[in-house]
C-alpha cells in the first residue's frame, strides 16, 4: 500500500463517534483554588456555606442556640433606659433591637473567625449599631501586639486608621498566637467539602446518564451479498425509524425491523456507586467540626437517648464559650451607653438558661441530691439511737 494513500473501509461497516465530554466539576470548583490571602479566605468560607447547606444550617443553629439576655443596674433608672435602647436601638438601615446586631456579629465571628461592629454617636448620644463589612476593614498591631490599630476602606480602596476607637466593637474567635485575626469554625472543611460537592456532582451526572435511558441500536449485515450493498441505506432506514418512535412522547410504539437488529440500554450493565457510606463519613468529620449534634441537623444516626443527653450537654459548654466571648462586647455597648446618658452605675448581663429540658435536668438532679441528703440523715439518726 502506497504512503498515504487511504484505506477503503468495507461497505457494510459504518463509525458512529460520540462527542467528547469535558471533565465534570461541581459548581463550587473554585474552593481548592482560592488563594490563602485574607480576601481569598472570607470568599472560600462563604462559598462553603452556600455550597454546602448543612455547614450553613449548622452555623446558623449555633446563632440562634446563643439565646437572649437581660441587663441589671443597681441604678433604676439607668436599668430602665437601658433595656428600652437595647431593645429598640436600630441596627444598620431595616433592624432593631441589639439580639439583631449580635445575631450578625456573632455569625461573622463563627464564619469569618473576626468580627468587627461600629457604635454610631449623634448629638454625643448612642444611637445606633453598625455591623461592619470585613473587606472593608484591616486589623494590624500598633506599636505594641496589644495594640490593635482599626483601619477602615474609603472610596478609592485605601485604608486608614479610623477615627475613634473607642466607637469599634471586635471580637476574634481562637486566634493563632501573633495573629490580629481569629480562626474560623469552618477551618479544615475546604478540603472535605470538596470532595462531598464532587460526590454530589457524579451522583447527579450518572444519574443524567443512566436514569435518561437512552438506547444502543445495532444492525448486522448477513454474509450475502445483497445485504452488504444495501447495509448503509437499510441502518439510514432503522435510525429514521427508531428516532420517530422514540421522538412521540405519551405514545407507545412498536419498533419493527428486518434482519439482525439489537436494541440494548446503554449502560444497563453498569452499576451507580453507592454513595451512601462516603458521604456518611465526610458528613461526619464536618458536624465534628462544627461542634452541632447530628440529630439538630435532620441526621439520625444515633437513636439512644442516652447518646442525645450526652450531646446536648456538649453543646451547652459550646453555647456556654461563646456567651463568654460575646459578653465583653455586649458590656462594651452598655457602658457606653449609660456613660454617654450621665450613668456611672456597673452593669452585669444575666443570660437566659439554654432550654426548658436543662431546667428540668438540673431540678430533677437537685431533688435527687436532696433525698440522698436525707436517706443519709436518716440513717445517721438511726445508727446514733442504736
Amino acid at each position: 500500500m502506497a504512503i498515504g494513500k487511504k484505506k477503503t473501509p468495507p461497505s457494510g461497516g459504518t463509525a458512529v463517534a460520540s462527542p467528547q465530554t469535558g471533565k465534570h466539576t461541581h459548581p463550587y470548583g473554585m474552593l481548592s483554588s482560592l488563594a490563602v490571602s485574607r480576601a481569598g479566605s472570607l470568599e472560600l468560607f462563604r462559598l462553603l456555606r452556600e455550597a454546602v447547606p448543612i455547614i450553613d444550617a449548622a452555623v446558623m443553629k449555633t446563632v440562634r442556640l446563643l439565646g437572649t439576655f437581660d441587663v441589671c443596674c443597681d441604678d433604676p433608672r439607668a436599668q430602665t433606659a437601658l433595656r428600652r435602647f437595647l431593645r429598640t436601638v436600630p441596627v444598620g438601615s431595616l433592624r432593631y433591637g441589639i439580639d439583631a446586631f449580635l445575631s450578625t456579629y456573632f455569625e461573622q465571628l463563627l464564619t469569618y473567625g473576626t468580627a468587627i461592629g461600629e457604635m454610631v454617636l449623634t448629638d454625643g448620644h448612642l444611637t445606633d449599631l453598625y455591623n461592619a463589612d470585613l473587606r472593608r476593614v484591616a486589623l494590624s498591631f500598633g506599636d505594641s501586639p496589644l495594640d490593635i490599630i482599626v483601619s477602615a476602606q474609603d472610596d478609592k480602596g485605601h485604608f486608614s486608621p479610623v477615627p475613634w476607637p473607642a466607637l469599634i466593637l471586635k471580637s476574634v474567635h481562637d486566634p493563632e498566637p501573633g495573629a490580629v485575626y481569629g480562626t474560623s469554625i469552618l477551618k479544615g472543611l475546604p478540603f472535605v467539602s470538596n470532595i462531598l460537592l464532587t460526590v454530589f456532582q457524579t451522583t447527579g451526572v450518572n444519574w443524567e446518564r443512566l436514569g435518561n435511558v437512552r438506547f444502543a441500536v445495532t444492525y448486522k449485515p448477513q454474509n450475502d451479498a445483497l445485504d452488504k450493498a444495501y447495509a448503509a441505506d437499510r441502518a439510514k432506514q432503522i435510525a429514521e425509524a427508531w428516532s420517530t418512535a422514540m421522538r412521540e412522547e405519551g405514545a407507545v410504539r412498536d419498533f419493527i425491523a428486518v434482519g439482525d437488529v439489537q436494541v440494548q440500554a446503554i449502560g444497563s450493565d453498569n452499576q451507580i456507586l453507592s454513595s451512601e457510606i462516603p458521604v456518611r463519613q465526610l458528613l461526619e468529620q464536618i458536624v465534628a467540626k462544627l461542634g452541632i449534634p447530628p440529630f439538630l441537623l435532620g441526621l439520625s444516626w444515633s437513636t439512644t437517648e442516652r447518646m442525645s443527653s450526652q450531646q446536648a450537654d456538649i453543646l451547652t459548654s459550646e453555647i456556654d464559650a461563646y456567651r463568654r466571648e460575646l459578653e465583653p462586647v455586649v458590656l462594651q455597648i452598655c457602658n457606653t451607653f449609660l456613660r454617654l446618658e450621665g450613668f456611672d452605675c456597673p452593669v452585669s448581663v444575666d443570660w437566659e438558661p439554654l432550654t426548658l429540658q436543662d431546667i428540668t435536668a438540673l431540678s430533677q438532679s437537685a431533688l435527687l441530691d436532696a433525698q440522698t441528703e436525707k436517706i443519709r440523715r436518716e440513717i445517721g439518726e438511726d445508727k446514733h439511737d442504736i
